[in-house]
């Protein structure tokens, strides 16, 4: 009898067993209808993106300047904290823009506003993987120091310290002795790209911030409007204000920003006007709507296009989308042409944009992770926003594609990065086993007891490994042949920029879970 009670509970015990596998199976995976793709479940994180996203997140702590707050990065300290004293300002927050010591308020703002897009749209994935207050904590370091760049309405600061000197020096920010002079356009002297870009920035996050801390959100949101009227009004582009920034960071037109920051501003009001700033002449001439573009720190027309697409995905019945003919038809254009980029980044498509031979999409050779991981982000939103409004399949020329054929070109980008490529490296400092260990950035190639002054050229020549490990940067990439030189004077491929990891962290975040995104920002 005791024989008998011993196999039935191990028959049962078996059974149980194996219900809990496929229940497990369930609740970790689910297939779509043609069994091609895999996506974790709502409130499941997928472990390997989001251990990455937590990887990525630390490069912010890296990067901040001023009076740090429960600094965790051991070789870091306080620095720059007397910037914008000169004007009476206090720009001492803020982020270093890459391996130098430079804070340029055109990608500085662009990383604010890509930290808050992906918050909005992926901010439960994030908390999922416990690293939601990691991406506040970034993106308010940046907005704090936004506002205090705008200390009226047609007066905002887009640069601290001279890039030329700066880069001639090689030191930790700690102890830079340097001048660091202040560079700002006021209505004589234009900048509408940074200034738009900032109104964008601002109108991102006061969404963000609006469930929050509703007053820091209606500050936020009372600068992006003045910004973008400031913007609007007097139009030039920054770097044919101060032509020898363009060495640096050369906007080659201000008028994607304008469109960028008015739909923003449209997510962030729901006033009309923005929405007919977009979609009217302004759209007709700025977007370049039908041609299919990628999304860049200089170039915001595919961006605004997918988050333009976003209104016409779920615009509910007697709103302005639906109702008003003229913005039904600009948005109908943007998002065709938001179809068109998406056809362009998936690698069966007719009109596919050329890869490496290891899959990365690759469109420059400087920097060349920033188009990949840019677009990969746009695609993963494309993706949900059809997912989630029930859209089941995407043109392109006659070929027929799903949300999930953009998660799966997402989702191989991401993998390229971590390290699914011929150099088996991830390009995501402290990922993984393998990844870059000379990474060109001033802090971390310097030992954190060692005062160089601006001198410490011995330390940029050194073949050693940096004794500090900048966790979390994303560095530039690898070349055509899909081959990288881990030197840290190889600038191109090997330095780290706190806009390309805004991207990343969107791109990791989407890719955490299938969770269906919201319809309203």
């Amino acid at each position: 009898m005791a024989g008998c009670c011993s196999v039935r509970c191990c028959s049962c015990l078996l059974v149980l067993t194996l219900i809990a596998l496929s229940v497990t199976a369930a609740v970790v995976f689910v297939r779509n209808r043609n069994g091609e793709q895999v996506f974790p479940i709502p409130g499941v994180p997928d472990h390997k993106y989001a251990d990455a996203l937590a990887v990525a997140l630390q490069f912010f702590q890296v990067q901040k300047s001023g009076k740090l707050v429960k600094n965790e990065i051991p070789w870091r300290g306080d620095s720059a904290l007397d910037d914008g004293k000169d004007a009476g300002l206090d720009l001492s927050k803020g982020m270093f823009d890459a391996g130098d010591h430079m804070k340029f308020g055109f990608t500085m703002a662009f990383t604010g506003t890509m930290l808050s897009w992906s918050v909005l749209e992926y901010g439960d994935a994030m908390r999922a993987a416990k690293q939601r207050d990691a991406a506040l904590d970034a993106l308010q370091w940046i907005m704090d120091y936004l506002v205090n760049a705008h200390p009226s309405d047609d007066v905002l600061y887009i640069q601290v310290g001279d890039p030329k000197t700066d880069h001639k020096c090689w030191e930790r920010p700690e102890t830079m002795a340097e001048k660091r002079p202040l560079t700002k356009i006021t209505a004589k002297s234009p900048g509408s790209d940074v200034a738009g870009e900032t109104a964008a920035a601002m109108a991102a996050a006061s969404l963000v911030y609006k469930p929050i801390n509703a007053t820091y959100a209606s500050s936020l949101l009372d600068h992006a409007e003045r910004l973008f009227a400031f913007a609007d009004k007097h139009r030039g582009a920054y770097t044919r204000t101060f032509p020898e920034l363009g060495e640096f960071y050369n906007s080659t037109t201000y008028q994607d920003e304008l469109l960028w920051a008015a739909s923003w501003l449209y997510h962030a009001t729901g006033n009309r006007s923005y929405l007919s700033y977009a979609t009217g002449k302004n759209g007709e001439e700025f977007a370049d709507l039908g041609n299919p573009r990628y999304f860049s720190w200089d170039d915001k027309r595919a961006g605004t296009q997918v988050l333009l697409s976003r209104v016409s995905f779920f615009a509910p019945k007697g709103s302005d989308a639906v109702e008003d003919n003229a913005v039904a038809v600009g948005l109908y254009k943007y998002k065709k042409t938001a179809e068109a980029v998406m056809c362009i980044l998936l690698p069966d498509s007719g009109t596919a944009a050329f890869r490496t031979e290891g899959g990365l999409l690759y469109v420059a050779e400087w920097g060349s992770l920033q188009h990949p991981v840019a677009s990969a982000f746009l695609a993963a939103v494309y993706s949900d926003y059809m997912r989630t409004s029930g859209k089941t399949e995407l043109s392109c020329d006659g070929q027929s594609f799903t949300a999930s054929d953009l998660r799966k070109f997402a989702e191989s980008q991401a993998d390229y990065v971590l390290g699914d490529n011929p150099m088996k490296m991830s390009y995501l400092v402290g990922y993984g086993d393998s990844y870059p260990q000379r990474v060109h950035h001033r802090g971390a190639s310097i030992p954190a007891d060692d005062d160089t002054g601006c001198d410490g050229q011995k330390w940029l020549k050194s073949s050693k490994p940096n004794p500090n490990v900048a966790t979390g940067a994303l560095v530039g990439g690898p070349f055509k042949n899909d081959s990288f030189v881990d030197a840290r004077e190889n600038v191109e491929q090997n330095e780290a920029t706190t806009y390309n990891s805004a991207l990343i962290v969107g791109l990791l975040s989407s890719l955490i879970t299938s969770s269906s995104v919201a319809e309203s920002l």
